[in-house]
């Protein structure tokens, strides 16, 4: 059990404040980290000097990754609902997306999974040319996503595209990702602290209240409402135990799924080969 947070806020100004995952090696997803989540959460919505908040990663290669499979089922399915009374992952994912702060996901590896959906909720997403990899591969191993990337993704992309990023299941590289939208801009690996940066705290220089009230009326164009979110993770759920993606999860454990190695660096490819 882990007691120790894996999410380290750095409060880099009143009003700009980072945050920043470390769980090495592939900085996976865990039941564990879904109170401190929360707790980070909670203190972006209750803060009053917060203006911006960056999500980024300490582990090389990795944003974040997808959901601890290894995990025993129970410390997931026997947490309470969120404030928002949807589960608690998606609970956060929505209150990051209305929340009176802009959020900004810096990614410099794989956001793939759950790392995904952070990246989806947050206002606006920037990831190097590099290796910023995003995707949604769980319809790959017989699972639908969870985090709400069904109701997001075809806002953001387009129905077409949507569907290729989430029935392709494939890997999506930085370059790809902003084309399509998935991403606001791609940068050489050296550029992108700078433009980050400089964007956040140029943002935590404005008016609290124009920055909240413009994100609001924003947020009503765009944001799915809470009932397209929900039946994603029981749809997830669902789908873990049936026998098509128990079949190919074992196939992608053997393969060296949860392990650092070939499989974890290119999944997207992986999964489109355990059922060939």
């Amino acid at each position: 059990m882990v007691t120790e947070s894996q999410f380290y806020l750095e409060k880099r100004s009143p009003a700009f404040w980072q945050v920043t995952f470390d769980n090495p090696p592939l900085n996976i997803f865990g039941p564990e980290n879904l109170p401190q989540l929360n707790a980070i959460v909670t203190a972006i919505e209750t803060d009053r000097d917060v203006k911006v908040v960056v999500f980024d990663s300490a582990v090389e290669g990795y944003f974040i990754t997808h959901y601890n499979f290894l995990a025993k089922p129970e410390d997931t399915l026997g947490l309470p609902p969120g404030p928002t009374g949807l589960p608690q992952l998606p609970d956060m994912l929505v209150r990051i997306s209305r929340a009176p702060v802009v959020s900004i996901a810096k990614i410099r590896g794989r956001a793939t999974g759950v790392g995904s959906e952070l990246a989806l909720a947050s206002d606006m997403r920037f990831a190097i040319r590099e290796k910023a990899i995003l995707s949604q591969w769980e319809v790959g191993a017989g699972l639908v996503p969870g985090g709400g990337p069904m109701a997001r993704l075809p806002r953001l992309i387009g129905r077409g595209r949507a569907l290729e990023v989430l029935l392709g299941a494939d890997d999506v590289h930085g370059d790809l990702a902003e084309r399509y939208g998935y991403v606001n801009r791609a940068f050489p690996d050296t550029e992108l602290d700078a433009f980050v940066d400089g964007l956040a705290n140029r943002i935590a220089t404005f008016d609290r209240q124009a920055i909240a009230e413009t994100k609001r009326l924003v947020n009503i164009a765009s944001l799915p409402p809470d009932s397209d979110i929900a039946p994603e993770w029981d749809a997830f759920l669902g789908s873990l135990n049936r026998p098509a993606a128990q079949k190919r999860i074992h196939k992608l454990m053997d393969l060296g799924f949860h392990k650092p190695g070939e499989l974890e660096t290119r999944l997207g490819h992986y999964v489109g080969q355990i059922g060939a």
